[in-house]
């Protein structure tokens, strides 16, 4: 009888790492694009959401100005500035997220690459 644990380390022997490994790699490749879109999506959008929210208080500005009545906008307008700050810092915290994707998406590239280039070497050596 074989001894217990045997399978198992036969099933984790270094080409079976490397498998699952190649595997893992090929399964987060995706997700790490998918994100990646999703990100640089929500970036344009906040972009967006900037421009209009200055637009919007410089209006209300122009408004404020042009009454004849005394309406006070400044508070408005200071909200339209604090919600526009709040979209600039995560804007921010998007791009750093964006580029850590993209480093983890070449990452894993240049992983794959390595892992393909071993298990060919391999198996040349092995014919």
């Amino acid at each position: 009888p074989a001894a217990p644990g045997t399978k198992m380390a036969a099933a984790s022997g270094p080409g079976a790492r490397e498998l699952f490994a190649e595997g893992l790699l090929q399964f987060l490749r995706p997700a790490v694009r998918q994100l990646d879109r999703h990100v640089h999506s929500v970036r344009e959008s906040q972009v967006e959401l900037r421009e209009h929210i200055d637009s919007l208080a410089t209006e209300l500005c122009r408004i404020n100005e042009d009454q004849k009545v005394a309406l006070d906008l400044d508070p408005y307008v200071k909200k339209l500035l604090n919600a526009r700050r709040r979209v600039v810092l995560v804007n921010n915290i998007l791009q750093n997220a964006q580029e850590r994707l993209r480093r983890l998406n070449h990452s894993v590239a240049k992983e794959t690459v390595r892992r393909r280039a071993m298990l060919e070497a391999g198996s040349y050596q092995g014919k």
